[in-house]
């Protein structure tokens, strides 16, 4: 996340899915924060989630967010 704001601790929010050649990114709608790259076996299976923290570094503001996913059977 580019600036402070945003998004605050407990907001719901969505995300969608992005495919590059061999991974998968997810960005927070709308534009707000985007993840690094997840391999398939990663992937997401929920596309909506909870705030549960934000922590700000020298390298940006980082969102980090709690998705109610279910292991594969």
């Amino acid at each position: 996340m580019e600036r402070q704001g945003l998004v605050e601790v407990g907001d719901h929010v969505d995300v969608t899915e992005s495919t590059l050649p061999t991974s998968f990114y997810y960005t927070i709608i709308p534009a707000v924060a985007m993840s690094r790259n997840y391999q398939g076996y990663e992937r997401l299976q929920s596309r909506e989630g909870i705030v549960k923290d934000i922590r700000h570094t020298d390298r940006g503001y980082y969102v980090v967010v709690a998705f109610d996913e279910e292991e594969p059977d």
